[in-house]
């Protein structure tokens, strides 16, 4: 009996090893299958596919771009000299005038007393002047026979002083009145220069392009500084852009430029203009902040005739500051820049690697980023380091580097700034770029 239950026990026991064995032996070949597909995948070439344009020669045209506002080139600002109530505004906004119209009349009642006051004070003044003429007559005749007593010893040395002293005073008085009558028509001429003042005419020919008061309200005026700005006059037919070009811009930009002008409100017309002004001084916002900017207003006269074009309507300008023909070109977003490793010098031997020290590491000198385009041969990436100059929005001048004809990498922009280096496989695919013709056409 024990015998014959011993080996059902055994016999199963065998069987559960086996299967293990088989398990494990299974398991064991699956990672092999692994490792080996991993080292095989990895082993596999990268292929990168991309869209291509040739190297060809083109007319390149540099330009740089601002925005801006529509103005008058000549605009005169009519202000007040004198205080007052307008009493008569003849002319509303977008009227037409002409030089040496009547445009504002303030009412000049508060200045005609004064008037009239000088005027008498100069009257008073005159009359006492003839008063004092007499008198010096009379003390002339008096020292006179003063004089002539005392030679005779018949008057005193004290009767001979107190005579011309009496002479002397009346001269003096004299010209104390005549300083003052002076000084009264001084102030008689300033009140009638108020007077005109209280009438202002047109200094040039123009149209009201603002009107900033009515008739009946009151405006301040100084001698000094500009008062009240009533109304503004402009000649429309000058026109003008003012645009603000940054600092890193303006050095590109001369006298004589083209401009090719785009004004909101003629979505349709492309103005043509030339630069004739550039200021000297930067015009700055947000000053002393993050956010600082420096600007320099550059103005551009507008050649184009026949258009309703009014001060304050915006503006964006393609101001031309270079121009090259028949120059080798390539899309502007083939050319990239790569970094390359940093070299040392005197820095001991092994190279940057071996390194360990802060003193030592100062030895190292980084190279500056390079210029470079990949060109496609024989289907892979052929690294080229090129020297570039002008561009406008889609290419790019090229100096050196590259020869007509040659294939270049435009895209994409992932593949051109990461995945392609020397020797990258590469497939290009350049449906896309026809298959946009071929939709834009129909």
């Amino acid at each position: 009996m024990n015998t014959s239950t011993t080996l059902p026990v055994t016999n199963n026991k065998k069987k559960k090893n086996k299967r293990k064995k088989i398990f494990w032996v299974v398991a064991l070949v699956l990672v092999i299958l692994i490792v080996v597909t991993a080292i095989v995948s990895g082993k596999k070439e990268k292929v990168v596919e991309v869209q291509t344009e040739k190297v060809q020669r083109r007319k390149i045209i540099q330009t740089v771009t601002a925005t801006g506002k529509v103005q008058a080139e000549t605009k005169v600002n009519i202000s007040a000299e004198v205080s007052g109530e307008i009493v008569e505004l003849p002319f509303k906004e977008g009227d037409e005038v002409k030089k040496g119209d009547l445009v504002v009349r303030i009412k000049p009642d508060v200045y005609y007393p004064q008037l009239k006051q000088q005027e008498a004070a100069i009257k008073v003044q005159e009359s006492n002047l003839k008063l004092q003429e007499v008198n010096l007559k009379k003390n002339e005749q008096e020292l006179i026979r003063i004089k002539e007593l005392y030679s005779k010893g018949l008057a005193s040395k004290s009767d001979l002083d107190n005579a011309q002293a009496n002479y002397d005073a009346t001269i003096a008085q004299i010209n104390t009145v005549r300083a003052q009558i002076n000084q009264q028509r001084a102030a008689l001429l300033q009140v009638k220069y108020d007077i005109s003042k209280t009438t202002i005419y047109a200094p040039m020919s123009g149209t009201v392009t603002q009107l900033n008061n009515e008739k009946g309200e009151k405006v301040l005026g100084t001698m000094s500084n500009m008062g009240s700005t009533i109304m503004t006059i402009s000649d429309l037919s000058k026109m003008e852009c003012q645009v603000e070009v940054g600092e890193t811009d303006v050095t590109y930009v001369k006298i004589g430029d083209t401009a090719r002008i785009q004004i909101d409100a003629f979505p349709d017309v492309i103005f043509d203009g030339y630069v004739y002004e550039i200021a000297n001084t930067a015009k700055t916002k947000g000053t002393g902040t993050q956010e600082e900017v420096v600007n320099f207003i550059v103005k551009i006269r507008i050649l184009n005739k026949g258009y309703d074009l009014r001060p304050g309507m915006s503006c964006t300008v393609d101001i031309e500051v270079d121009t090259r023909d028949n120059v080798l070109t390539v899309p502007i977003q083939s050319v990239t820049t790569r970094e390359e490793e940093p070299t040392s010098f005197s820095v001991g031997e092994g190279g940057p690697e071996n390194l360990t020290t802060e003193k030592e590491t100062k030895g190292i000198k980084k190279n500056k980023p390079k210029e470079i385009v990949f060109v496609v041969e024989n289907g892979v990436s052929k690294k080229r380091e090129v020297k570039t100059g002008i561009s406008d929005a889609e290419y790019i001048e090229i100096v050196s580097g590259l020869n007509e004809g040659e294939e270049v990498v435009k895209g994409s922009f992932k593949a051109i700034t990461k995945d392609l280096d020397d020797g990258t496989k590469v497939k290009v695919d350049n449906s896309k770029k026809r298959i946009k013709k071929d939709s834009g056409n129909g």
